[in-house]
């Protein structure tokens, strides 16, 4: 079995073809860094409209990668939620289109549950029961799962996901886009116990997260209320540093410390984590460390799969094995909801 995976959620344009082996025939991803790089972040509107013109010449080039024919396949899956609506819709306007010239069934991926599947591709063997972690620019939460596509949402972030933190840190630092790689870099020559950062819910039994009052407190501490010009601010490469780093650790102790209630509250002892923030070096670590002293088995999405990509898009097999195809009226759901039409 062979099916074609889109992937058009956010700013990255990508296509697979998989296998139900889980083996990756072929695949491209289509970054738009360069893209949204002077705004310090994404612009919807122009993510939806260079999906529009990379997302053929994408397709074609997995196809050709995977030495695959449209008639080779047997499905097109496409990321129909949640992300942004003008990017989602591009992705499944060009899955329907394939459908309709081939007439080869479609197949719904919830784009959440295809980060924590990464880990069950990688891992070779199976993780599900689990707690899953993902976290990324857009989203920020904790899901029992079950199986592949049955979660129960545990806790989310009520404000910004880590990842926006992140770049708006990033931003605020001096620091290039994105800002995921740009602090773990510059932290590496700081001292995370600088500046004492709030983390908030760390100690209370809910498993929700924010960040937005962090990010305050980073920007009080380096200009203070109001609205300052940050470009009017001198910092010392050593400030940098350590902000980055005290920033950063906040970050990972409300991630890890929260993963670690979900554990416990749920009487699981397997955690999946995927999404573009789980490739921070700092948090793997400390994943990796919580989860020997406390031996839990731990996966954590490798490198390639943790920011968006269309080889996650294999939870699709999971669907096809069941049966669960949609018809061409399916619609785009932009927003995180608990049991998405059509991928649930």
């Amino acid at each position: 079995m062979r099916i074609l995976t889109i992937e058009t959620t956010c700013d990255e344009t990508a296509a697979a073809v998989v296998t139900d082996r889980l083996e990756v025939l072929g695949a491209v991803v289509a970054s738009q860094d360069d893209l949204h790089r002077r705004f310090g972040g994404v612009v919807p509107e122009i993510a939806s409209r260079a999906h529009v013109e990379r997302i053929l010449p994408v397709i074609d080039e997995a196809l050709r990668r995977a030495d695959t024919r449209l008639a080779d396949l047997d499905a097109v899956a496409v990321a129909n939620t949640p992300g942004l609506a003008g990017s989602l819709l591009v992705g499944l306007a060009a899955a329907k289109a394939l459908c309709v010239a081939t007439g080869l069934p479609l197949v719904a991926v919830n784009h959440l549950q295809a980060h924590i599947y990464a880990c069950r591709i990688a891992a070779g063997q199976e993780v599900f029961p689990c707690i899953g972690l993902i976290v990324s620019g857009g989203h920020t939460s904790l899901y029992r799962c079950q199986g592949p596509t049955d979660f129960e949402l545990l806790g989310a972030t009520i404000d910004d996901a880590a990842g926006e933190a992140f770049d708006k840190v990033a931003n605020m630092l001096g620091l290039p886009y994105p800002g995921g790689p740009s602090i773990q870099r510059a932290a590496e020559k700081g001292n995370p116990q600088a500046y004492r950062f709030p983390r908030a819910f760390l100690h209370e039994d809910r498993l929700d997260f924010s960040f937005s009052g962090l990010k305050t407190a980073v920007r009080y501490t380096i200009a203070g209320p109001g609205r300052p010009d940050f470009a009017q601010v001198r910092l010392s490469e050593q400030q940098v540093a350590d902000l980055a780093a005290s920033f950063q650790e906040a970050v990972v102790d409300c991630l890890v410390g929260k993963s670690m209630q979900a554990l416990e509250q749920s009487g699981m002892s397997t955690l999946c984590v995927g999404g573009g923030v789980a490739a921070n070096a700092r948090l793997r670590q400390r994943l990796d460390d919580e989860a020997r002293r406390r031996s839990i088995r731990l996966f954590v999405a490798p490198m390639r799969l943790c920011t968006d990509n269309a080889v996650m898009g294999a939870i699709a097999v999971e669907r096809v094995k069941a049966g669960r195809f949609e018809s061409l009226d399916l619609e785009v759901f932009p927003g995180v909801v608990r049991k998405p039409t059509g991928a649930g």
